[in-house]
């Protein structure tokens, strides 16, 4: 899960596929059909145990599920939406922030309720990002969805971490840094980093 859109939940999962020789799945994928986040993660992840699933829904528009789903016409149900058979890890990749619509009744929190999915809350720094991040862990708290971590990626901000840390009581399981050459190998290589902190994932 994520506080927001757009900041890097593709490469954060790659990383944690990556060094859990996990598989990956994204079960909604909303615009850019061309270059999906499952062939991101496809190009970027190494290791020859990983296969990347395909995704249930497959939007044109890059948008939230919810409008995008209205423009194709087609109608995302929970019901729908079930875990792949896998003997792997698995790692699931949400669309957008954690009450981005998947629908006109469910957002991505109701998703990972409804798959009775364990989290990791991917946090960037921006001005808001204290605020986002605390109602983020809030929400799954009161959703009573097991919350591993947060995983901080880009600049890291000491005051920002210290806080939400302090208050939510949530752990910083890894620091991702800001990667300038993203390709397999700096994927495998900050993956290798984190093994340690990564595999209390499993």
């Amino acid at each position: 899960m994520g506080i927001h859109t757009g900041i890097g939940k593709t490469i954060v999962s790659a990383i944690i596929t990556e060094a859990l020789q996990a598989d990956y799945w994204k079960p909604v994928q909303a615009g850019s059909l061309d270059e999906t986040d499952s062939m991101l993660v496809s190009s970027l992840v190494s290791n020859m145990n990983t296969r990347v699933l395909d995704e249930v829904f497959r939007l044109m528009q890059p948008m939230s599920p919810h409008a995008a789903a209205r423009i194709d016409g087609v109608n995302i149900e929970l019901k729908n939406i079930v875990l792949p058979a896998t003997d792997n890890f698995l790692v699931v990749e949400t669309a957008g922030g954690i009450h981005s619509p998947l629908n006109d009744e469910a957002t991505m929190v109701d998703l990972v309720t409804h798959l009775n999915l364990p989290c990791v809350l991917v946090v960037q720094h921006y001005l808001g990002s204290i605020n986002h991040s605390l109602l983020s862990i809030e929400v799954m708290q009161k959703r009573n969805v097991q919350l591993k971590g947060i995983i901080i990626n880009g600049d890291g901000n000491k005051a920002s971490e210290d806080f939400i840390t302090s208050y939510s009581k949530v752990p910083i399981l890894a620091r991702i840094p800001n990667i300038e050459n993203i390709n397999s190998k700096t994927i495998k290589k900050i993956a290798a980093e984190n093994i340690a902190a990564l595999t209390q994932l499993k």
